[in-house]
């Protein structure tokens, strides 16, 4: 796998390398100065993994890391900053499972275990960003905890977790039918109107937590 290594500052570009290098001596790695440099390696070939520090390049929003993202979907990214808002990694986390985490502070273990998953296109996300998210859950739990019966909440759960109407039925001994009845009314209920939203919801209600969606 190509590497793309969006960087500005030479000590970690240095680091990441040698890391890397351990991994494999077969890795291409190609550095990345500014967010036109990424897009333009990235229509050239998006079977890549970019290592990304948010906070040095020219993209300019959460909202503009995530349209990039929409565009090159085979891509796996690792997000590699000293510091990351609880805003930013819970939107990465939630947008897409594309997203890796990890923290530049962390110890060189952890970044090396992140670096061996992302280029298995496995996830991983730090300690740090699990730890951070799973307080924000506890300290903001809904309201409407009990708008949802428990057979609603446990199909929820699969839901959020990426099972398909299909599967739940298969798994559960239901018809298809019922569990999109249950499906339509959970959306309605929650008046959500996607996946993505409702996701969202089972997280704040602790129906699933970070540690265990990253999976």
């Amino acid at each position: 796998m190509n590497i793309l290594l969006a960087d500005n500052q030479d000590i970690t570009k240095a680091g990441i390398r040698y890391l890397l290098s351990r991994i494999s001596q077969e890795l291409i790695v190609t550095e990345i100065k500014n967010k036109k440099g990424l897009i333009s390696q990235l229509q050239q070939d998006e079977r890549c993994a970019v290592i990304l520090d948010f906070t040095s390049m020219d993209i300019e929003s959460v909202d503009e890391l995530l349209v990039i993202q929409s565009r090159f979907t085979k891509t796996e990214w690792l997000l590699f900053s000293y510091e990351l808002s609880e805003e930013f990694i819970r939107r990465a986390i939630l947008s897409s499972n594309k997203f890796s985490i990890v923290m530049k502070d962390g110890e060189a273990e952890e970044i090396s275990f992140a670096l061996h998953n992302v280029l298995r296109c496995e996830r991983y996300i730090c300690r740090y960003a699990s730890d951070l998210l799973l307080r924000e859950q506890k300290h903001d739990e809904p309201k409407e905890k009990d708008l949802l019966t428990p057979t609603e909440k446990e199909i929820l759960k699969e839901i959020a977790l990426g099972k398909t109407t299909k599967e739940i039925a298969a798994e559960r001994c239901l018809s298809f039918h019922t569990v999109n009845t249950h499906r339509k009314n959970i959306f309605r209920k929650l008046e959500v109107n996607n996946v993505h939203e409702a996701t969202k919801y089972a997280m704040r209600a602790g129906i699933i937590d970070a540690a265990e969606y990253c999976i």
